[in-house]
């Protein structure tokens, strides 16, 4: 019998929060290994799995992350975790993302270059102040161009992957949805039911989007307005409302129709995204309904975007 190992691979776009990522999962007892070549992937779990052999009783945690700085040989990577499914490693993929404006923001603070721009190949890495390197309208430009070229160069790795938008969480919240996300079982399809306003954007990680925003609103009745869709009083509020009850069982029954085809496709995460004005009242109710219905009978994870950040 070989020697247990738990492997999550992290990916996702320059600036998405990958350092953070790897912190977390650092500090959860997974041994990290950043910026790895893909190629080299095999060689570090043969050793890996000589020193989880030494103690068979535990399972050896690790981590790597490998990104567009191993552009040219990131085509080797799906195979190699093609391979080691087969042989019934435990993978866990896991992507960051964020919005354009988001990374065109981190960059532009950051003043440092994107790694495949043509002034990190020059430097030789991401590192180093670069201030004196003004973001003007052709700089800012010429950035998107290269953060478009990174999104269709990763594409591939994205799809299999769960996938964590960055886009407005705070570094402890994303600590936090990254620990979660490698804790879920990962024989069985996950359900991640996450609220979100529509003010701050439709989250980039979702599957599927549904809208609470025709329900009645808790946020005009004085005594509700403080309060959140897991606060008694709202959630009392919103039971009495037929149509909240009525859209709940809709989205149950249209996840309960395809889950199964979701799950044949090999599918490891769906993230169903539910959004209302403020992110407060109405999705975050919606969302703890469906987290009790399906508890049980999936791996199910809650996450309130505007609320987990406060």
């Amino acid at each position: 019998m070989s020697a247990a190992l738990d492997i999550v691979v992290l990916t996702g776009m320059s600036g998405s929060g990958k350092s953070i990522a790897l912190n977390a999962l650092e500090d959860a007892g997974y041994y990290c290994v950043d910026n790895l070549p893909p190629e080299l992937l095999t060689q570090l779990l043969t050793l890996e799995r000589q020193r989880a052999s030494e103690d068979p009783s535990r399972t050896r945690l690790l981590a790597v992350a490998v990104d567009a700085r191993s552009a040219k040989s990131l085509h080797h990577l799906l195979p190699v975790l093609d391979n080691l499914r087969t042989e019934g490693t435990v993978v866990r993929p896991l992507f960051l993302d964020a919005s354009n404006e988001a990374l065109l923001r981190r960059f532009s603070e950051t003043r440092r270059p994107h790694p495949l721009s043509p002034q990190a190949s020059q430097r030789g890495s991401t590192d180093g102040d670069t201030a004196s390197m003004p973001l003007d309208d052709d700089s800012a430009q010429a950035l998107l161009d290269t953060i478009e070229r990174e999104r269709e160069l990763l594409e591939p790795l994205r799809e299999r992957s769960a996938v964590i938008d960055t886009t407005l969480l705070r570094p402890a919240q994303l600590r936090t949805w990254v620990r979660h996300t490698v804790q879920a079982l990962p024989s069985r399809l996950t359900l991640v039911f996450q609220s979100f306003a529509y003010k701050h954007g439709v989250p980039l990680d979702a599957d599927f989007v549904f809208d609470s925003r025709m329900l009645p609103n808790p946020h005009y009745i004085k005594e509700l307005k403080p309060l959140t869709g897991r606060d008694q009083p709202v959630i009392d509020y919103l039971r009495e409302q037929p149509e909240a009850g009525e859209l709940i069982a809709q989205i149950e029954a249209f996840l309960l129709r395809w889950l199964p085809a979701l799950e044949s496709d090999q599918r490891s995460y769906v993230t169903v995204a539910i959004g209302c004005t403020g992110g407060q009242h109405r999705s975050v109710y919606c969302v703890e309904q469906l987290v009790q219905r399906f508890t049980g009978r999936n791996v199910v994870l809650a996450r309130h975007r505007e609320q987990d950040g406060r």
